[in-house]
């Protein structure tokens, strides 16, 4: 018992000793920290203390004016301009704009930023200095909203070399004007421009100038749109002229948008071009299921017309013609076309029908014929019936005052019982086909396709 007790504390003793060693580890760990700590704040504010002093003494921002623009009173400074495209945002019909991502550098030169240097390298600067020294005061022309990025700090950047060349760069998002034309909307293409001008300083105090040419714009591969094809980026320059300032440089970047045709195929061409087809399924069916076919006319006109509505609304109100208007037009009369043709069918057979019912109140029963083919006058007659009919003469048929109007009758029903008698009466064929109304629904089965057809060969022939 007694061995036992002493190994227990002999074992408290060894904890108790490297606890001991531990809790003084932790703190030569801590006071080392702070001495750490302490030496390298003081390093960093003495050398934070040292630049800020070579960086005044070196630019020398409080010699000099800086509200003047480099040599002042002499020639024109050059500024150089260049930009990167980093996104195209968004095209807007309805507003006629686009929204533009971009970084805008400025070149020049200002000796009163110069500064002795051995290794010839230069300094970056962020925006707080851009607000002491002279800047170029470009701006964008005919554009509605515009900002510089200032997350997480103002996207400005200020490098300055030592024989006082400037680069200043911005990360700016424009939106600006662009004057489309719609009149062959959607197989249209847009031309834009994004203009920059200085705003006090005419050409005679600062002539701005594409640096690299048309090296000074680039673009983002990676740069897209969901309803257009960016086709081509290019830089143009010329002068404008305002009749109370002067003359001034003016810079473009021009870029060109073709308009993506396979959505408006889905959603605007297709469908019209269902509903005409649907339109003509009304020549197919008996013109005595009235309410088939007026429900299937109204039905076509009622979705043409959503069709037609909801593409106007997503474009501006404009006072000319676009071509798809002439497209949904064009099919829209076609579909009303097939609801008149309906419209005639049926009044036609309403007098005809009204015509024969009145031939038959007229027409006496002891004519000598027999009473069976009386029917004959229905339209529901056979060959042997019409055959049989022209055996009798019209004197035996009809009374004297109403030889005329029977003898019409009677031409009918011959040329539909003999061939050769139809073929020596070729001025009555208007009139057989106005009796006859079937024949309008088999003769629209054949002019409104090919009509339709001969209409999309010549629009898409043109506007695409």
């Amino acid at each position: 018992m007694p061995y036992f007790v002493k190994l227990l504390l002999i074992i408290f003793c060894l904890v108790l000793l490297v606890e001991s060693r531990k809790q003084r580890r932790r703190r030569w760990t801590s006071q080392l920290g702070v001495q750490r700590a302490s030496h390298i704040y003081k390093k960093n504010h003495d050398v934070t203390k040292t630049w800020k002093g070579k960086t005044e003494q070196l630019l020398r921002v409080d010699d000099h004016d800086f509200t003047m623009r480099p040599a002042f009173g002499g020639p024109a400074i050059p500024v150089g301009v260049d930009v990167q495209v980093e996104s195209l945002d968004s095209i807007s019909e309805v507003d006629m704009d686009f929204t533009m991502t971009l970084y805008l550098r400025h070149y020049w030169k200002d000796e009163r930023l110069s500064f002795p240097s051995t290794t010839n390298k230069s300094m970056t600067f962020d925006g707080r200095l851009v607000k002491k020294i002279w800047v170029p005061d470009v701006f964008f022309v005919h554009s509605k909203r515009s900002f510089i990025h200032d997350t997480t700090t103002d996207n400005i950047m200020l490098r300055v070399f030592p024989d006082g060349h400037v680069l200043y760069s911005m990360r700016i998002t424009v939106t600006a004007m662009c004057n489309m034309d719609f009149s062959r909307f959607p197989l249209d293409s847009q031309t834009c421009s994004l203009e920059l001008e200085s705003y006090a300083y005419t050409d005679e105090d600062l002539m701005l100038y594409w640096k690299n040419g048309n090296e000074s714009l680039k673009t983002d591969e990676k740069i897209s749109l969901s309803q257009f094809l960016i086709q081509k980026f290019h830089t143009t320059s010329r002068l404008a002229f305002y009749s109370s300032t002067g003359w001034y440089n003016r810079l473009y970047i021009n870029f060109t948008l073709r308009r993506h045709i396979f959505f408006f195929l889905l959603q605007t061409y297709f469908p019209a071009t269902l509903m005409v087809m649907l339109s003509w399924v009304s020549f197919w069916i008996d013109r005595r299921a009235v309410p088939a076919r007026v429900s299937l006319g109204i039905t076509t006109v009622l979705t043409m017309s959503t069709i037609i509505t909801g593409v106007n609304a997503s474009m501006p109100r404009v006072s000319y013609i676009k071509a798809v208007d002439i497209y949904l037009w064009v099919s829209f009369v076609f579909v009303f076309l097939s609801v008149l043709e309906y419209a005639a069918v049926n009044y036609l057979t309403t007098v005809q029908e009204r015509k024969e019912r009145k031939l038959r109140e007229r027409f006496p029963c002891t004519c000598g014929i027999p009473h069976s083919k009386t029917m004959m006058l229905d339209g529901n007659y056979s060959e042997s019936d019409a055959n049989s009919l022209a055996g009798y003469t019209r004197n035996q048929m009809v009374p004297e005052e109403e030889k005329q109007e029977k003898m019409v009758v009677h031409l009918a029903m011959s040329k539909e019982s003999n061939s050769s008698r139809k073929r020596g009466l070729k001025g009555h064929v208007g009139l057989r086909i106005i009796q006859n109304t079937h024949a309008i629904d088999k003769y629209s089965r054949l002019i409104f396709p090919g009509t339709y057809i001969f209409f999309n060969l010549i629009y898409w022939s043109v506007f695409s």
